[in-house]
């Protein structure tokens, strides 16, 4: 590749109108004469809590960098690694047995999303976004068994698709098909207690939600997803198609989806409510009853359900999602001992995986403990370590070179806790450094201003880029540090504390790596982090070399 050939455009970091937006304090009906009072009003209630404005925000935000893979591997990396909790929880899971496939080791969310897939990662993030703000210690049981309910539901269906992008619609329409549900347990949860109780005496629970909330789940859901900004297929996947499943599989692949979705929902429900000994009977019931909308053998249809639940609680293994043993999510996750060859490999007894979870939980807690008591400076030399070698699989494997920039600024971002990590480099006149992607805060719009003359200037920035030395400025504000820095910089950007490592290739310049923090000598770093840095920095340039 040349590297004056231009990557791709910086994702504007900007978010799309959130709920708040739709929601305002005025009369939801004047404000949208198509909202339903009843709607409006849940909704209303929904946005004053603390938590459900940023969780529909960061909703928002991964679902809209969808629809454009190949300019979102960037906004959707530095979506993620804006929660640190997230990024935590999402290498974990990549790292696990359900991802063996992947070859383990991963260190960066870039390396992850070129391993797995952008639609596999944002399935992921839309995911652990759910259980990472639906946190209530109060209702912290019942919300657990939801979320694990509606991911056993989505694997499933992801699982009975043919095509890639089927299953990657399947896979959020089934996680959301109950979205009402989830969202009435947390944030409703009176009126959620109220509902079950109806439901367990016998009442249905669209009936039962009708008469406490005045409306059923899934308009709720589909209120939300609305806002959201969800996709249409994705809505219509939440929305129950009417009547018994047809008798074969629909000619319309819409249609066959709906009915799947469904399915995989029903059966995630029946696990979930069956005691072991009465399950067999019923799955295979609804096995029969979907098996043909579906367009898949009714005994293989039940073979994928013990498949999922198998996946699902390596999922709960990575999570370090602990639930009791004889509870009904515990059921979600209890593989049978005898499981066909094609369903499941090596599946583990119950006890075993009951085990599993419990000595899981000890561990990830021991984690957390040490990994709060640890050095900050041993931590930061820790993840640049591990990104090296992240970089150095990925130069192996000859991946992309976009991908490769990416994680060597994504370890140096996560590492040092620097405000933005930005990658500038030589446009096609050569005349020019200009700023081409980064992470953090307003990386996309800061990296715009960034167009650094390689001739005839002598501030700071063009003297480090033509003489090639790595530059650590700890305080801009400095007399005599000031009167280097460039008028573009002193009135666009305005970086307290930041460093500068140059890219050359045969002798020329080829880019620049800035990394800034918003407090004066910040950026403190002893020999080996300085050396770990430069490594990396010598990675990016062989990238280019390797990518020729």
């Amino acid at each position: 590749m040349d590297p004056d050939e231009p990557l791709p455009p910086p994702v504007p970091t900007a978010a799309p109108d959130t709920l708040s937006d739709m929601t305002p304090a005025t009369s939801a009906s004047e404000a949208d004469p198509r909202l339903p009072a009843t709607l409006a009003d849940l909704l209303r209630r929904m946005r004053h809590q603390t938590d459900f404005p940023a969780m529909s925000e960061s909703i928002v935000r991964v679902q809209t960098l969808a629809n454009s893979e190949t300019e979102s591997l960037n906004g959707l990396t530095n979506e993620i690694l804006k929660d640190v909790a997230l990024t935590q929880k999402l290498l974990r899971l990549v790292n696990s047995a359900q991802f063996a496939h992947a070859g383990g080791g991963i260190s960066t969310v870039s390396r992850a999303v070129s391993l797995i897939g952008f639609a596999g990662i944002r399935n992921m993030a839309l995911s652990l976004l759910l259980l990472e703000h639906m946190q209530d210690k109060a209702h912290a049981q019942q919300l657990r068994t939801e979320f694990l309910r509606a991911l056993l539901a989505a694997t499933l269906a992801s699982d009975l698709c043919v095509k890639a992008t089927d299953g990657e619609e399947a896979f959020i329409g089934g996680l959301f098909q109950n979205l009402g549900r989830m969202l009435a347990g947390f944030y409703l949860p009176e009126e959620a207690r109220r509902v079950r109780d109806a439901v367990a005496a016998g009442t249905p629970e669209t009936t039962a939600a009708t008469q406490v909330l005045r409306l059923d789940y899934e308009t709720l859901g589909l209120g939300v997803a609305r806002a959201w900004g969800l996709p249409g297929p994705i809505q219509r996947l939440m929305s129950r198609p009417a009547g018994r499943p047809p008798a074969r599989e629909p000619g319309d692949n819409a249609d066959r989806l709906r009915w799947l979705v469904l399915g995989a929902n029903d059966m995630a429900d029946a696990v979930l409510a069956s005691a072991p000994e009465v399950l067999p009977a019923r799955l295979q019931r609804l096995a029969q009853t979907y098996s043909a909308s579906m367009g898949v053998d009714a005994e293989h249809l039940v073979q994928r359900v013990h498949a999922a639940r198998e996946r699902l609680a390596q999922t709960a293994d990575a999570l370090g999602l602990v639930v009791p043993p004889q509870s009904p999510a515990a059921r979600l996750m209890q593989v049978p001992t005898e499981i066909p060859a094609d369903a499941a490999s090596d599946a583990e007894p119950v006890d075993a995986i009951d085990s599993s979870l419990d000595s899981l939980a000890l561990m990830a807690a021991d984690d957390e403990g040490r990994s709060a008591a640890s050095d900050p400076v041993v931590q930061a030399s820790e993840l640049l370590t591990t990104g090296i070698q992240d970089v150095t699989q990925a130069l192996i494997d000859s991946v992309p070179l976009n991908d490769v920039l990416r994680m060597v600024l994504e370890t140096m971002y996560r590492a040092l806790g620097f405000r933005r990590v930005l990658l500038c480099l030589r446009d096609s006149t050569g005349q020019h450094m200009v700023g081409r992607m980064g992470l953090g805060e307003d990386a996309a719009v800061v990296a715009r201003r960034f167009k650094i003359p390689l001739q005839g200037a002598s501030d700071v920035f063009a003297l480090v880029c033509t003489k090639n030395v790595d530059t650590l400025i700890s305080d801009a504000s400095a007399p005599n540090v000031a009167q280097r820095l460039p008028a573009w910089f002193r009135e666009q950007v305005q970086a307290p504390s930041f460093l500068l490592l140059p890219l050359q290739l045969k002798g020329a310049p080829l880019g620049l790596i800035y990394a800034d923090t918003a407090t004066v000598g910040a950026i403190a770093l002893n020999d080996q982090q300085l050396s770990l840095l430069k490594t990396l920095r010598n990675q990016a340039v062989m990238a280019f070399r390797q990518a020729r």
